[in-house]
C-alpha cells in the first residue's frame, strides 16, 4: 500500500544583501574588538575578520552583477 506523499514547503523569500550586511556587521564589531585588545590576541584572528569583510564586500558585488540586488535610482538631473 503506497504511502501518501509530503509536498515540499515553498523556499522562503529571505532578502540575502541585508543577511550579507549584517554578516559584514558583525565581522566589523569583532575587527574593531580585536583592535582593542591588541597584542593580547594572535594576529590571525585579525586578519581572518579582515578576510571576512573583504569577501562579504566581494560577494555582494557579485550580487549586484547577477542581478540579485536593485540598482540605485537614476538620481533626476537639476
Amino acid at each position: 500500500m503506497p504511502r501518501p506523499t509530503k509536498h515540499a514547503p515553498p523556499p522562503l523569500q529571505v532578502d540575502t544583501a541585508r543577511v550579507v550586511l549584517v554578516g559584514i556587521a558583525v565581522w566589523a564589531v569583532a575587527l574593531v574588538v580585536l583592535l582593542f585588545l591588541g597584542d593580547r590576541v594572535d594576529r590571525m584572528w585579525t586578519w581572518t575578520c579582515v578576510a571576512a569583510i573583504g569577501l562579504g564586500i566581494l560577494g555582494l558585488g557579485i550580487m549586484r552583477l547577477q542581478g540579485q540586488l536593485p540598482r540605485r535610482p537614476d538620481r533626476p538631473e537639476n
